[in-house]
């Protein structure tokens, strides 16, 4: 239907001169449309007083002429849809062919006349060559289009060119580019050229030099590969090596332990066989007993009876057999040992910047901390060398007092002597604790330069490290003591829902059993609202009640004793531990909840 509409417009889609259908159709300035071809034909030769074909309309200058794409697409329609493509190759096609006479209109052209702005073959060329009215015209080799080559403003050849505007101009343009860079068309073709073929040198050079680089970087690129393959092999190497070791080590552990229950299994063999002789021995009594009883002759019958009374036969006795503990917990604890070497060893070392994220009531104050090695369970265990180690590790405290006073005086007139000393005394030992970020509850909160911590009612979102407890909202003191004699004081704020105590490196980190007081490796004193209890080993000893706000806590680690103190007026005792460490040793606090705070006191500058 499309096309038999279009059928009816024929005639409308037909050009005026050649009585054809439009072939790329253009536009003059009255509205009427003819093919582009038709209208050069109709306009060559002519310099002024350009005349519509059909219409007759007069224009002082030459029109610019745009094409039609509208007419362009109905007309391929019409013909069945022929793509622009094809047009467009046509058009390629006719503008390729010769530039024919303007004159004659069928030889090809010879000269174009830049004054006449036409084109002329040999023979119509010839009043140019013969007449002197014609000595002035400039003659070039055949141009196409010479329209495009005018100003269209005013109908002048282009003869200069403005560098500073990028366009050509004829020399009435020239009154408007005054203050510019103007050179003729010849020169600015020179210098363009000149600058285009620089610049060819110049994308040249910088395209051998992209080459270039794309061969390092390929060429460093397999350098790192082979490196990092290299790498990864060794690696693997030194792994295999560790596995072959610590199979090697299982092999002997096992060993020991299999060997000793082949001992043990052989004398209860041997046990069981001797318990079976005389378990045949009794029977074989038994059954001559049976023999005897059945005898009807009297003096035989006392005859046997005689020689079976004064047959004796002891009681079975089973000897005990003792599994060697001391050698199978020396296998197993040999093993820990190896775990915690290992363990150690492939933990890093941190130091992390801390902003905490929570107001106090005393207000929040950003610190830093170092990450303490985490004690191993064993105090025979020494932590591996590491890469990260060449920082300085948090150290135990220095000792204070005398290391031997303990073997010189008895423990229990030693810990009279202290528990008599004034606070101004026991302030000579003064240590300045501060808390150990790295081990703190993922709620608990530190701030004041990591002297103060309370519970956060929304995690802080810490990273996960094994020394972190994870279940109970507690942390640990950085400064770890093994030897010498050390106080400090900490000071309860708030309410009394809290704990404080000391322990073991080695003390678990997860679970219940990671409680202070829990568990046999700390001590501590907890308060629960108005209730003081001492816990140890998970056993609890309820105390006095005192209203004390500051507690004193003073530990002697070669005596094995540590005190706690309520601090105030008069030194008064709350409880003792008298026990030997093993371990060093750690500031250990627990927190109940967000109420809670607690706060180290810096005793000496």
């Amino acid at each position: 239907m499309a096309v038999s509409g279009l059928s009816v417009l024929e005639e409308e889609l037909t050009c005026s001169i050649c009585l054809s259908l439009f072939s790329s159709p253009v536009t003059v300035p009255c509205g009427h449309n003819f093919c582009a071809s038709c209208l050069q034909r109709s306009w060559a030769g002519v310099t002024e007083n350009f005349t519509c074909p059909q219409c007759r309309a007069t224009f002082m200058d030459r029109p610019q002429l745009q094409k039609n794409t509208v007419l362009c697409r109905v007309v391929q329609q019409l013909q069945g849809g022929t793509g622009a493509e094809e047009e467009e190759e046509e058009e390629g096609k006719e503008e390729e062919g010769p530039v024919l006479c303007d004159t004659c209109l069928q030889a090809p052209a010879f000269r174009t006349c830049l004054t006449c702005t036409a084109s002329f073959c040999e023979e119509h060329l010839r009043p140019h060559q013969e007449s002197r009215a014609f000595r002035d015209h400039q003659l070039c080799p055949p141009l196409r289009d010479l329209q495009q080559r005018k100003c269209p403003q005013h109908n002048k050849l282009f003869e200069f060119f403005c560098s500073q505007h990028g366009i050509c101009i004829c020399s009435l343009c020239l009154l408007g580019h005054k203050l510019c860079s103007i050179s003729p068309l010849e020169l600015a073709k020179a210098n363009a050229e000149a600058a285009l073929k620089k610049r060819l040198t110049e994308l040249h050079n910088q395209n051998e030099k992209a080459a270039r680089a794309m061969n390092t970087l390929r060429m460093n690129q397999g350098q790192a590969a082979e490196t990092i393959s290299k790498k990864k092999d060794l690696i693997l190497s030194e792994f295999s090596e560790i596995k072959a070791l610590i199979e090697e080590r299982e092999i002997q552990i096992l060993k020991v332990i299999a060997d000793e229950e082949n001992r043990v299994s052989s004398k209860f063999e041997y046990i069981y066989g001797i318990l079976g002789s005389k378990k045949n021995e009794i029977q074989s009594l038994s059954d001559q007993i049976e023999m005897a009883l059945t005898e009807v002759d009297d003096l035989l019958f006392l005859k046997r009876a005689t020689a079976l009374q004064r047959t004796l036969i002891k009681d079975a006795f089973v000897p005990p057999v003792e599994i060697d503990q001391s050698m199978i917990h020396s296998s197993y604890q040999s093993a820990i040992d190896l775990k915690d070497t290992v363990k150690l060893s492939v933990t890093p070392s941190e130091e992390k910047n801390v902003e905490d994220t929570a107001s106090l009531a005393g207000g929040v104050t950003p610190g830093k901390t170092k990450v303490p090695p985490a004690a191993p369970r064993n105090k025979n265990v020494k932590k591996a060398p590491g890469p990260q180690e060449k920082k300085k590790p948090a150290k135990a405290a220095p000792a204070t007092g005398t290391p031997t006073a303990a073997a010189a005086t008895p423990v229990k007139e030693l810990l009279d002597i202290f528990l008599k000393k004034s606070r101004e005394e026991l302030l000579q030992y003064a240590a300045n604790v501060t808390l150990d970020y790295n081990t703190a509850h993922n709620k608990v909160i530190l701030s004041d330069r990591h002297t103060k911590m309370s519970v956060s009612d929304t995690p802080m979102k810490y990273n996960q490290l094994p020394q972190r407890f994870t279940d109970c909202y507690q942390v640990l003191g950085f400064q770890s003591f093994k030897r010498g004699i050390h106080y400090w004081e900490v000071e309860m704020q708030q309410n009394n829902f809290c704990g404080i105590g000391i322990c073991y490196g080695s003390m678990e980190r997860h679970g219940p059993e990671s409680r202070l007081g829990r568990n046999s490796r700390s001590w501590c004193i907890e308060w629960f609202n108005n209730k003081i209890s001492s816990w140890h080993n998970d056993v609890e000893k309820c105390l006095p009640n005192t209203k004390a706000t500051k507690i004193g806590v003073l530990l002697h680690c070669e005596a094995g004793f540590v005190i706690f103190f309520a601090v105030g007026e008069k030194h008064n005792l709350i409880y003792k531990y008298k026990t030997e460490f093993t371990e060093a040793l750690y500031p250990a606090f627990w927190l109940f909840s967000s109420g809670t705070v607690l706060t180290l006191c810096q005793l000496k500058e």
